[in-house]
C-alpha cells in the first residue's frame, strides 16, 4: 500500500488565497489573477514589518 503526500508550501497556499480572491471580483483569467496574486505578496513581502 503505497501512499501518495503532497507538499504544498505556505507560499503556495498564500498564493493560492490571494488568486481565489482575485477570481472572485475580477474578471481576469486564472493565470492573470495567478501573476497579479505573486506580484501582490511579494510587494507585501517587501514591505518593512515596522510599516505593515
Amino acid at each position: 500500500m503505497t501512499s501518495h503526500t503532497v507538499f504544498v508550501s505556505l507560499y503556495d497556499k498564500r498564493v493560492k488565497l490571494v488568486q481565489d480572491v482575485l477570481n472572485e471580483h475580477t474578471n481576469h483569467s486564472d493565470e492573470e489573477c495567478r501573476v497579479l496574486a505573486v506580484r501582490v505578496l511579494h510587494t507585501l513581502d517587501t514591505i518593512p514589518e515596522r510599516i505593515r
